[in-house]
């Protein structure tokens, strides 16, 4: 009997680098949000624009997943029948739900502090799995994991002094941030029901392209608009739809070859990128190395480490 090759995508080399990959893409979306608006001359109190922008980029990037995704597949895919009420609630939660709060949110904080506080999205995902949706046992190291990776959110937002007035935190910047982090947990939680029955890469395709065209309906209707004003505006919304499509399309290629656990845990380098591409484009360096800064992150980054270490350890017995 022949041994099956092992898939160049299971060696940690390739795997780590393509993981590291995927969470540059993600880190560089918080800065391409924030040069986008200054690109399209969207003004922090312009809603129904950012609404537009969010629209048009998750459209584009359900086209490119789709489009990614039939290559792979051979095949040009199509959603099922009784496949359209799950694209629908997945669309809702993550697409319109997160992106709505996400792309108000970086109208009004940092990068750096928007990628600290959207981290808080992991350790949702796992008081939602215990406790809303009872996928898996809230364990003593999920808890360790998720008070460490909660401390370094509170610290970001200023600790004590966030609740004495002496640090400004809104509801429209870390409030609609942490609203996105929520929003990104209850998708999570959506993606591991609806991806039993149906390819995932079709429902996140799908869902993008219905989720964008909401968001860009209503931005329209409330009076937005985009002014393409030079190419700029062009590549940077190809790019911002390609970090969505790109990113998820080689995450699931590594979800395909190798164990979640090994996955998931490398996930700690998307907080990390989006901190230090915040900081080298977005000119952001004083608070993402200021001590506050460093230990938010080290404290968030060793959150994300602990939960995913005992799903490590499990798949190995």
């Amino acid at each position: 009997m022949k041994k099956e090759k092992k898939s160049m995508w299971a060696w940690f080399p390739i795997t780590f680098l393509t993981a590291l990959f995927c969470c540059v893409l993600w880190g560089s979306a918080t800065p391409a949000i924030k040069i986008a608006y200054q690109l399209f001359g969207i003004s922090p109190d312009d809603t129904a624009s950012r609404i537009m922008l969010a629209g048009a980029r998750f459209f584009l990037a359900g086209v490119m997943t789709i489009g990614f995704g039939s290559l792979l597949a051979k095949r040009f895919l199509l959603p099922g029948q009784d496949s359209f009420g799950s694209i629908a609630v997945l669309s809702f939660f993550q697409t319109v739900g997160q992106y709505f709060f996400f792309f108000m949110a970086l109208a009004h904080i940092t990068g750096v502090r928007g990628s600290i506080i959207n981290a808080a999205g992991n350790f949702f995902a796992i008081l939602l799995a215990a406790y809303l949706f009872h996928f898996e046992k809230f364990t003593l190291r999920k808890f360790a994991g998720c008070i460490t990776g909660f401390a370094g959110i509170f610290l970001i937002l200023g600790g004590l002094s966030a609740f004495n007035g002496a640090e400004s935190v809104s509801l429209s910047g870390e409030g609609a941030m942490l609203l996105a982090a929520i929003f990104y947990a209850l998708s999570s939680c959506c993606i591991k029901i609806y991806s039993r029955k149906e390819n995932p890469v079709v429902l996140s395709g799908y869902q993008f392209m219905l989720g964008g065209s909401v968001l860009f309906i209503i931005g329209f209707t409330m009076g937005g608009h985009l002014i393409f004003g030079s190419i700029s505006c062009v590549l940077n919304l190809i790019y911002m739809g390609f970090i969505s499509a790109g990113a998820y399309t080689l995450w699931g290629i590594l979800l395909k070859h190798n164990p979640v656990s090994r996955i998931s845990i490398l996930g700690f380098m998307n907080p990390v990128m989006g901190v230090l591409l915040s900081a080298i484009f977005l000119g952001e360096n004083r608070e993402a190395f200021s001590i506050t800064g460093l230990i938010s992150l080290l404290l968030v980054v060793a959150g994300i480490i602990i939960v995913n270490t005992e799903k490590a350890g499990k798949s190995k017995r």
